[in-house]
């Protein structure tokens, strides 16, 4: 019987990733939950012995001449029948018989085995997905709640679980059914009683730079480093970067040839446009880099704050603040730079004053 046990064991092992020594302990648990049940008594003196050769349950009992306490009191003549050498205050070890347990007894050890496979699979689960913090999983639609929180099934084999998107985290201009494959940046991954809870967004800037690391091998060498970014998911995305190495063009290794690169970030974001600027540690030309596309004249650092004044062409100035003052937004965000946009015909007058 125990080597079937075992056998059990080692398949469960390797289908499920258990190990064997975790489920003997769970079993050993299951067997003194069992005896409690069916005595309804005491159980710190209870042992198990469980290996492929034999499974023997104990109970420690001290020699008395009186029983007072039966769960761990026995007396010298019960004792002798186990040990010729017992005396008294000797503790010896009384042999349970585990085949006279009952039927609930025996539905308490076998709860007690289920729940130490689900919490095995389940902290597997939380050890596996913690890794993946901060990465890139893709995954499938499995439902979209009446609240718009969508469950994504993610991962591969025994390390698959569901993810929560929660309404918070959509791009509001992406729409996805159920079945439907979708890319997701792991925000983070929690204990909870359910299991491990794995929170996912699309709308996490740090979203846009992994697909830049999957799709420019320059970034992902460390050739390339993106400094910073500045997203608003849907529409537009700034993203900073500088070259680690000499004769390297930062902004054409993201773009690709013909944009193939960004397009296919582009594409993954479904249509989200894409400002990449070079990032520098002058303030003011990366100001008027972040501006990008609107032409800058001038960009002039103002004292006591970090704030800059920048002049562009009268024609440009529409472009510099962008619709509804997204580009000039972004770029403040990107440069974390407090920007004061002025039209060339009114320089003069900002100059006198």
């Amino acid at each position: 019987m125990n080597s079937e046990i075992f056998a059990a064991l080692r398949q469960l092992e390797k289908e499920r990733g258990i190990p064997v020594d975790y489920m003997v302990d769970r079993i050993t648990q299951a067997l003194v939950a069992a005896y409690k049940k069916d005595k309804d008594g005491y159980t710190d003196n209870v042992f198990v012995e469980l290996n492929e050769s034999k499974l023997l349950m104990y109970a420690q009992k001290e020699v008395v001449e009186e029983v007072v306490s039966p769960a761990t009191e026995i007396t010298l003549d019960a004792a002798k029948k186990i040990s010729k050498r017992a005396k008294l205050g000797d503790v010896v070890n009384v042999e349970i018989q585990t085949k006279n347990f009952g039927r609930i007894a025996a539905q308490t050890a076998k709860q007690v085995i289920i729940q130490g496979i689900r919490e095995a699979e389940r902290g597997m689960v939380f050890e596996s997905f913690s890794s993946k913090e901060h990465e890139i999983l893709t995954g499938t639609v499995l439902r979209i709640d009446n609240s718009g929180d969508m469950t994504i099934h993610v991962g591969q084999g025994t390390d698959r679980t569901d993810a929560l998107l929660a309404v918070s985290e959509q791009v509001p201009t992406e729409h996805f059914v159920e079945g439907d494959m979708i890319r997701v940046y792991v925000v983070e991954v929690r204990r909870s009683n359910r299991g491990p809870q794995v929170l996912v967004s699309r709308t996490h800037p740090a979203l846009v730079k992994r697909l830049f690391e999957l799709e420019v091998p320059e970034i992902e060498s460390g050739a390339v480093e993106i400094r910073s970014i500045a997203r608003e998911p849907g529409s537009r995305t700034k993203l900073a970067v500088r070259a680690a190495e000499e004769n390297i063009d930062p902004v054409g290794a993201c773009v690709g040839a013909r944009g193939a690169r960004v397009g296919a970030v582009v594409d993954e974001l479904q249509g989200e446009k894409m400002d990449i600027v070079v990032w520098s540690e002058d303030i003011c030309e990366f100001v008027a880099s972040a501006l990008s596309p609107a032409d800058v004249i001038s960009v002039t650092q103002l004292p006591g704050a970090k704030a800059c004044r920048v002049i562009v062409p009268d024609d440009q100035l529409s472009l510099a603040i962008g619709k509804e003052g997204q580009n000039a937004r972004l770029a403040a965000r990107l440069t974390g730079c407090k920007i004061d946009i002025k039209p060339a015909s009114q320089a003069d007058a900002y100059e006198a004053e």
